[in-house]
Formats: C-alpha cells, sequence, structure tokens
C-alpha cells in the first residue's frame, strides 16, 4: 500500500542547547491543550518533551511498504526458518513454568505464545531502534492517512509513561509505535498487559513473564478457543469458491456451504463450523485454507493472513522439534 510522500514534514523540532525556542506545529499545540484540559498534563513540560521530537521520515516510509507486500514465499522465509524454529524451542524451554501457567490460566497454547513472540521480535531480540516518542508524533502529525488513530496511541503513550514513571523520551520501538517483547501498541499495552512474574511492576521490556501472561491475556479476550484447530488445509475444484475468497477476514461461511461450492478440507471440520476462505502464492503455487475462530483471533493481533499463517507454521515446527526431541530421549 503506497501512500501520499509529505513533500516536508510540519514538526518543528527544537533540540537540547539551542537558545532561541522554535514554535512548535499548531497541531502540536493544540493536542497539548487537549492533554492538560482532558489528563491534567502540564502544558509547559508537554511543550518541552514535544520540543526534542525528532522528526522521522524514514517512518513514513516504513509504514508506505509494509512486509505484506512482499508475495507470500518471500514473507514466510523471514520468520520460518531453521534459526528462529530453534529460538523458539529454546525460548519455550527457558520459560516452560510460565508458558504452562500461561495455557492453564488463558487457555492459549504454549507454541502460539512462543511464536507470536517469535514473528514479533525473534524472542525478545529485536523490540526496536525508533524512540516511540518520534515515531507516534511523526505519524500522529504527518501521516494524513491514520492520524486520528495515532493521536490517540500517542495520548495514550503519554499516559502509559506518567502511570508507570517512565521518561517518554527514553523508549524505543517499532515505527509504528509498538513495543516491548510483545510488541504492544500503547493502548493494548494499558489495556491487557499483566504482571505475570508477580513483581508488582509491568514491564514488557525487560519480563518474559509478563510478556507471555499479556499475550495470552490479549488472545483470550479477543475469543481464542482452547484446544481449537487454527487452519486447515483445502482442496477446490471449479470455479464458484473464488467468489468467496477472502470476502471477511472474519469467519462467516459454513463448512458444509463451501462444500457444495468444490472447497473440501484436507481434515475433517463439523459442517456447521464457520470459516473464512483464503488462498496463499500466486497461480499454480496457491495453497487454499480455510480460516477459523482461532486463525481470526490472531489477526487480531496483526490484521494480516500471512502474518497469522506464519505465527500458525512456525508454532507448529517449534511444537514438532520439541516432541521430535522428548521421544528420541
Amino acid at each position: 500500500m503506497i501512500v501520499a510522500w509529505p513533500t516536508k514534514l510540519c514538526l518543528v523540532p527544537v533540540f537540547p542547547g539551542n537558545s532561541h525556542a522554535v514554535p512548535l506545529n499548531p497541531e502540536i499545540e493544540v493536542f497539548i491543550s487537549g492533554m492538560a484540559e482532558k489528563h491534567h498534563f502540564n502544558p509547559s513540560e508537554l511543550r518541552r518533551i514535544f520540543s526534542q521530537v525528532k522528526p522521522q521520515p524514514e517512518v513514513l516510509r516504513a509504514i508506505s511498504a509494509p512486509a505484506t507486500a512482499l508475495p507470500w514465499s518471500e514473507y514466510r522465509v523471514l520468520f520460518i526458518n531453521p534459526t528462529r524454529i530453534a529460538d523458539g524451542v529454546k525460548f519455550w524451554d527457558e520459560n516452560a513454568e510460565s508458558l504452562s501457567r500461561a495455557r492453564q490460566q488463558y487457555g492459549v497454547s504454549e507454541e502460539i505464545i512462543v511464536a507470536t513472540i517469535g514473528v514479533e521480535t525473534r524472542y525478545g531480540r529485536n523490540t526496536g531502534t525508533h524512540r516511540v516518542l518520534d515515531a507516534l508524533t511523526t505519524l500522529a502529525f504527518d501521516y494524513t492517512k491514520r492520524a486520528s488513530f495515532f493521536r490517540r496511541e500517542l495520548e495514550q503513550f503519554l499516559l502509559l509513561t506518567r502511570e508507570e514513571g517512565i521518561d517518554p523520551l527514553t523508549i524505543k520501538g517499532s515505527y509504528a509505535g509498538a513495543m516491548g517483547i510483545p510488541q504492544f501498541i500503547p493502548s493494548v499495552y494499558r489495556r491487557y498487559a499483566v504482571d505475570f512474574d508477580g513483581d508488582g511492576k509491568l514491564n514488557l521490556w525487560e519480563s518474559p513473564a509478563d510478556a507471555i501472561g499479556s499475550i495470552a491475556n490479549y488472545l483470550k479476550v479477543y475469543g481464542w478457543k482452547p484446544d481449537e484447530p487454527v487452519a486447515v488445509g483445502a482442496q477446490v475444484s471449479g470455479d464458484d469458491f473464488r467468489e468467496l475468497l477472502l470476502q471477511d477476514i472474519k469467519p462467516h461461511v459454513q463448512v458444509a456451504e463451501l462444500q457444495k461450492i468444490g472447497v473440501i478440507p484436507v481434515q475433517e471440520i463439523p459442517g456447521e463450523n464457520l470459516v473464512s476462505l483464503f488462498a496463499l502464492g500466486e497461480g499454480d503455487e496457491a495453497r487454499y485454507w480455510l480460516a477459523l475462530n482461532n486463525f481470526y483471533v490472531i489477526t487480531r493481533y496483526n490484521r494480516s493472513n500471512y502474518y497469522a499463517m506464519s505465527v500458525y507454521e512456525l508454532s507448529r515446527a517449534i511444537r514438532e522439534v520439541r516432541e521430535t526431541r522428548s521421544a528420541a530421549k
């Protein structure tokens, strides 16, 4: 997806040490006034903070060309590879107690939690290099397509840092403002993060246990169903099925109805189950899948079939290695 590239960023930064204060962008001044009125922030303190924001044109480039623009075959190997599988097995081994407890408390399987962390941050190794305040401010005031969304996230970020006693100028994350091991955006952090290690703090940057519990909590709230399938391959015939290809990412058509138009699951699914039909790959390389409820829940983390399938395939690969290892002992 390509969006119009601004010819000039509207942010006007003032860097520490400048002897002459440069007025902030008027839209930022309006935002500051709103934060003061709604949340009782000190306007002078917010002006001091925003004066140190550095515009990030690379953030706009990144959000305009997401990884899902790649063909599935190229996207897949970014996440389904021997290194990420082996690292996932190691992460599971090192955090087995927290993962087991999360499954018992929230009903989300260990491998799904591990794979989510693996896809998001390579098990906490890559949590982002962009200063979150810079990224969110750039997107809030220069990415017009979703400015209102990112202004809300900027609001949530400032609330979060105030609540947790964190300097907002020190936090780093993704180009879209996602943070920590699970890459939660600020609103998700404030709503779904849990203190799963019991130390009295929410720390998604340094606590794998908090990340594990928070992901499980998030998926449960969005409707994860324990021990139910995620996606099932399908064989197709004829052309009638094509009009149903990803009409909606949410399951909306019964398996029995798809069977009538030549879509046959490769494993048994009750005919009354709701699914959505999608394809990965192009032309003769296309493979067809039925997405069930749990697949849809994964897309609530990132609204992409590529993303959800990567999490699902990585989870299966990690579990298979662990089971093979256990059988060999």
